[in-house]
């Protein structure tokens, strides 16, 4: 019975039980990213591509993404990143690769 209620507390809160993802990116995006629909347009692009993770603001006016998944769906993402939405203007764009067992990844792809 605890082993059931631990799973229906992490699928409450987001959490995804699958296996660990096989790559992982932090992403940080620089230029008019914020006000012009770039997280959620960033969300609709990750989930197109099955991926996981988020995006959020950031208090320097960037955006900061967290993805992991299939490293050519990464990929995918990375090169959309350099573009973003239409109203966007991306000056840069930081990839690092990072250890996909270091996050409890969610089980889609969040906006904050």
């Amino acid at each position: 019975m605890l082993a059931f209620s631990l799973g229906y507390l992490q699928t409450v809160c987001g959490v995804n039980s699958s296996p660990r993802p096989e790559a992982a990116r932090r992403v940080r995006v620089s230029g008019r990213v914020q006000g012009v629909y770039f997280r959620a347009s960033t969300a609709e692009r990750a989930i197109a591509l099955s991926l996981r993770g988020f995006a959020e603001n950031c208090a320097d006016g960037s955006v900061l993404v967290l993805a992991a998944g299939a490293p050519a769906a990464l990929e995918q993402l990375i090169a959309w990143l350099h573009r973003g939405p239409p109203m966007a203007r991306v000056a840069s764009v930081e990839v690092e690769s990072i250890d996909p067992a270091a996050f409890d990844w969610p089980a889609g792809f969040l906006q904050q």
